[in-house]
């Protein structure tokens, strides 16, 4: 059970009353009266304060007796895909070579309105745009390969080879036929337990990692696809799953440090500052001010602020572990109490030595 001041425990309760998610990971509430224990942003009735008590973990629950909530799933990562949703990924897996109607969802008895809905609050897109990148995703992989741009787009579900061709310049901004010198960067969504993450990467390594819930996401996209002449374009790799696998580990405190290849893309001052971010001990913090002063400019403090806060691969380059001066935890992309979450982590960790 948490060992804190009673206005830590009160600010819990407010956050749990107004389903305040951003204290997703922070803390666990547990129901005295019911055994059941939920997450920050459970929709059930909300319990008397005098009835509840928090945890920091799942597990810490668990040990104390209570049970998992079955409304919010308080032992599932937050934003994990719905089964409705998932029996709809599957059959897009299952006929990459054609769009799937609204007629073949209903008969699967999926509710095409809800799936729109999840896609566009989730992904920023619809099921059905989700459909096109994929398709254009794969043809551009076989078009790389080798195979001709007619072959490629009736395989992928077009009739005609003008729609594949508008479809396809439309989405990755180059035509098929000039895809053979052209890159593009497949981008997916990961879960973690502090909510689910974008991700993108191909074979010059991850370029892009950040919460979907992050301000100025769009911009910090365009950013990077912008400075690698390239887009993102719904799709898997190697890489990706394999740092779904090492995000897990972290999480889970059985990893330390990340083995991914990156793909840095930024000035030579943005491009020294997260090479120093990456040599801040696991466990460790630094300050702005010593971030600075190790870069060589002790008063770019302020531009040590920028650049961190430009940075595109959170967690792995661990802008999290910068704080102020004075001790304070300060600017975070991806939310303060993220920041703290993933500080607590670290330093929580007895085996990182």
């Amino acid at each position: 059970m948490f060992n804190a001041m009673s206005s830590t425990l009160d600010t819990f309760y407010d956050a749990y009353l107004n389903k305040d998610s951003r204290y997703e990971g922070i803390f666990f509430m547990a129901v005295k009266t019911t055994g059941i224990f939920c997450r920050p942003g459970c929709k059930a009735k909300t319990p008397k304060r005098e009835n509840v008590e928090f945890f920091p973990s799942t597990d810490e629950a668990l040990k104390m007796g209570y049970r998992p909530c079955k409304k919010c799933k308080p032992m599932s990562p937050k934003g994990e895909v719905p089964d409705r949703v998932q029996q709809a990924l599957d059959i897009v897996q299952q006929q990459l070579d054609c769009r799937v109607s609204d007629p073949e969802l209903r008969a699967s008895q999926i509710d095409p309105a809800r799936l729109r809905r999840w896609f566009q609050k989730n992904h920023n897109m619809t099921f059905q745009a989700y459909q096109r990148l994929l398709r254009i995703g794969r043809a551009y992989g076989q078009i790389k390969q080798g195979q001709n741009v007619i072959n490629s787009a009736y395989q992928n579900g077009y009739s005609s080879l003008s729609g594949f061709n508008s479809s396809f310049k439309k989405i990755t901004g180059f035509t098929p036929s000039s895809s053979k010198s052209q890159k593009v960067i497949n981008i997916t969504r990961l879960l973690t337990p502090l909510g689910p993450m974008f991700a993108a990467a191909n074979d010059d390594g991850l370029c892009l990692l950040e919460f979907t819930d992050r301000r100025a996401l769009e911009k910090q996209m365009d950013r990077v696809q912008k400075r690698l002449s390239t887009v993102f374009v719904a799709g898997d790799h190697q890489l990706l799953i394999e740092l779904q696998k090492q995000l897990d580990e972290y999480f889970k405190q059985q990893r330390t440090q990340f083995d991914i290849n990156l793909n840095l893309v930024g000035t030579h001052f943005q491009l020294a500052a997260w090479s120093s971010l990456k040599s801040i001990p696991y466990g460790e913090t630094r300050s702005y001010q010593q971030q600075a002063v190790s870069l060589g400019k002790p008063d770019a403090v302020r531009a040590v602020g920028t650049a961190n806060g430009m940075n595109a691969l959170a967690i792995i380059v661990p802008c999290h572990r910068v704080i102020a001066k004075n001790g304070n935890l300060a600017g975070y992309g991806g939310g303060l109490w993220r920041k703290k979450f993933l500080l607590n982590l670290e330093k929580t960790n007895k085996n990182y030595h």
